[in-house]
């Protein structure tokens, strides 16, 4: 009895704190810091696989930090490319599903790899000419990897979720996601180089 009334109160607590989270002012905030932490760990988990494979000796914090800044990007367009598509295409009839999934992959998915090439070009000091040369040479992998993940990933977010919680579900999805961007920014790069 204990145990169910501590459960209760518990799940209680949880409730009201995502609904500040993720209902009210804080919501943007949320999103941000969700796509900020799990780019990072996803980044750190990338790292340890390398380290693993011996293909790098330690953790770079400054790439983890980097890849975590792209978050403060990332963030608020996830934020707001939902609340933009739930605007113009409510419900949640099969066509709508199809458009918001159509619009998803070829619209915002370029965005959004463009944005995270851009930022870390920019933390790591190279020009745009060269975040564009590693954008048209690497973006195409993410780009493709996004045909396969997301649109079976978008269509349980856009039937299922409200749009509060669509950043934190396709965070969640982007956890392994993200581990695969950092591959692709940095770990193709280590394997060639190991390989030679």
């Amino acid at each position: 009895m204990v145990l169910r009334r501590m459960l209760v109160q518990f799940y209680a607590k949880v409730q009201v704190a995502g609904d500040v989270l993720f209902r009210g002012k804080y919501k943007l905030l949320t999103n941000t810091g969700l796509c900020v932490t799990l780019g990072s760990f996803g980044d750190f988990l990338e790292q340890r696989k390398e380290i693993y494979q011996k293909l790098k000796l330690s953790m770079d914090w400054k790439r983890n930090s980097h890849i975590a800044v792209t978050g403060f990007c990332i963030g608020p367009a996830c934020h707001y490319w939902y609340i933009y598509l739930d605007g113009i295409l409510p419900g949640r009839t099969f066509k709508t599903l199809a458009k918001k999934i159509f619009l998803d992959g070829f619209i915002f998915s370029p965005v959004n790899i463009t944005l995270f090439f851009i930022a870390i070009s920019i933390l790591e000091g190279e020009t745009l000419s060269q975040a564009k040369d590693e954008l048209v040479s690497k973006g195409w992998k993410i780009y493709l990897a996004e045909w396969i993940v997301w649109p079976p990933a978008q269509l349980v977010n856009f039937y299922f979720l409200p749009t509060h919680y669509r950043v934190l579900y396709d965070c969640s999805v982007s956890l392994v996601f993200d581990w695969f961007y950092s591959y692709v920014k940095y770990g193709c790069d280590l394997e060639e180089h190991s390989s030679s």
